[in-house]
């Protein structure tokens, strides 16, 4: 026999709450910790108009060089602890905005595009007017590369013309010209860095191209493939054997050694990716001179991205409260710059070791504006965030879109009744002339028992409104019942307002003289059906 003292289900004792742990501080990986090992700062601010592009000189003391409307700011690597202005900055020679500045192989001289399509070529070390004036865009010049190995005479421009040419700097002249080289504006380049007369370029026709100046006219391009996108970015990877293309919020890998073969996809950032740059990491081990390479990206969702092409694995993220457009990283591994779309330069200068240990660099901390991306932690049903889970993704072709029902839009009387504003709604059917919608809407109002108080409570010209929709249809066979009914009620109610009132008077005078028609049209059909009865009956029988 079963213990009836106890339940048949026991439930078990409601447990009381217990408060969420305290988040503990996150141990940092070898490269978070060097990137953390950064002070960050602002290196120009003020500029208002977006930083097209950065570069480093390849030598010391690494200059910096940024684009950004009429001029070329160059700031001395060598200043110490963050990057300062030169004497001689900003490099004004340009009538019209700048883009894409490079220095060359010995950091002597830079070259610079404008929007006229002129590519002017300045000294580093001191002021004063371009000393070469190289002519032959039409369009503005987006790329300007100086090669990147002992090359001191040559570089290579291309522009919205779509015209790609290798220039002799000394004389001005034009080496080897490609009108056409691309279907749409050239924006992207290149050099190698092992040959200084073989440069990449990519355009918003979706194409990379590798050129070779070296081989007869007719035959210098050497590769071409399409990225999917249009190109914002083309990079070299250190060994000239691979090339980095970024378009649309994908970066690819190709390896170019085997013809054009795409060998990885980088999909890590949500918006476009606008500009690469390679850097090294560094780790803490006597026996690492180089570093590690990184290919750095920067997009405009704010973030910048760290990318080990020789794992193929994203290693470090940061975020930036702007919209990223350049990127470069100095080849002493020293200073990291970023150039944002509201003319804002971020800088980083790497800490020394005494401030690593004062800052506490060996955890994570929230409060720093410039935190690495937490790792994304496994959804699960009580995360809000596993119900969103792919909502964001697009179709392929081979899916089948089920299309999401349209969403109803309400009618004016509608959203009135909605917030319970009865004679407003009444008022506002009436104004609109439809009498479907007005019979719906006295119908509705008859249910929540405030038709008639609507009627008490009108003035003169929405009363006059009310009579001419009867005097229209009441004698409607769809409505007549329900709108002989509301006549009779409204005469009723405001028979002292129709009595004081000429025109209200004329439009109970129309609607007496209209039901007295209809009278008479039934009392003649009622004749009609009592002679055309009996005819039916015999012709049935």
């Amino acid at each position: 026999m079963a213990d009836e003292s106890k339940p048949f289900f026991p439930v078990e004792s409601a447990h009381h709450v217990k408060p969420p742990p305290l988040r503990r501080a996150q141990s940092l990986t070898p490269e978070s910790r060097f990137w953390r090992s950064f002070r960050h700062s602002e290196l120009a601010s003020g500029l208002i108009l977006p930083v097209t592009s950065l570069e480093f000189s390849p030598v010391a003391p690494y200059h910096v060089a940024a684009a950004c409307s009429a001029a070329v700011h160059l700031f001395d690597g060598a200043a110490s602890p963050s990057l300062a202005p030169l004497p001689h900055s900003p490099l004004s020679g340009f009538s019209d905005v700048a883009y894409s500045p490079s220095f060359r192989c010995d950091g002597a001289l830079l070259a610079a595009g404008g929007e006229s399509g002129l590519v002017q070529v300045f000294r580093v070390d001191k002021a004063g007017p371009p000393l070469r004036r190289l002519r032959a865009h039409a369009r503005p010049v987006r790329v300007v590369r100086y090669p990147r190995v002992a090359d001191k005479i040559h570089l290579f421009s291309g522009g919205d013309d779509a015209l790609l040419a290798y220039w002799d700097v000394p004389s001005e002249a034009q080496v080897v010209s490609f009108p056409g080289a691309h279907r749409d504006y050239i924006r992207a380049g290149s050099a190698s860095p092992t040959s200084p007369e073989v440069f990449a370029t990519g355009s918003y026709d979706h194409t990379v191209k590798l050129w070779d100046v070296r081989v007869p006219p007719g035959s210098n391009l050497l590769l071409g493939f399409s990225h999917g996108d249009p190109v914002e970015s083309v990079l070299f990877l250190p060994s000239g054997g691979l090339l980095a293309t970024a378009g649309g919020n994908v970066v690819k890998i190709w390896d170019i050694i085997s013809g054009g073969k795409l060998t990885h996809t980088i999909e890590s950032h949500n918006k476009t990716v606008t500009a690469l740059c390679l850097g090294r990491i560094k780790n803490e081990s006597p026996s690492d001179d180089g570093g590690e390479p990184r290919l750095l990206s920067v997009s405009i969702d704010g973030y910048m991205k760290s990318f080990d092409f020789a794992t193929f694995k994203i290693t470090h993220s940061m975020r930036y409260p702007a919209q990223l457009l350049s990127v470069g990283f100095s080849p002493s591994g020293n200073a990291r710059v970023v150039g944002t779309s509201d003319g804002v330069i971020y800088m980083g200068m790497k800490k020394t070791k005494k401030q690593e240990e004062a800052n506490g660099t060996n955890a994570a901390s929230e409060l720093d504006g410039f935190i690495p991306e937490p790792e994304k932690q496994v959804l699960r049903p009580t995360n809000y965030r596993y119900f969103h889970r792919g909502k964001s993704e697009k179709p392929q072709d081979t899916d089948y879109v089920i299309p999401r029902a349209a969403k109803v839009k309400l009618a004016e009387h509608d959203k009135l009744l909605k917030k319970f504003w009865h004679k407003e709604a009444l008022v506002v059917a009436l104004s609109k002339k439809s009498a479907s919608s007005v019979v719906a809407v006295m119908e509705e109002l008859v249910a929540r028992k405030k038709l008639l108080k609507c009627v008490a409570n009108l003035d003169v010209d929405e009363l006059r409104l009310l009579l001419r929709f009867l005097h229209k249809n009441a004698t409607s066979p769809r409505h007549a019942r329900f709108l002989m009914s509301l006549t009779k009620k409204v005469l009723e109610m405001r028979a002292d307002d129709i009595q004081s009132n000429n025109n209200l008077r004329i439009y109970v005078r129309n609607l007496k003289r209209m039901i007295a028609e209809e009278i008479q049209i039934q009392r003649s059909l009622q004749e009609i059906q009592g002679m055309i009865s009996p005819l039916l009956v015999i012709a049935g029988r």
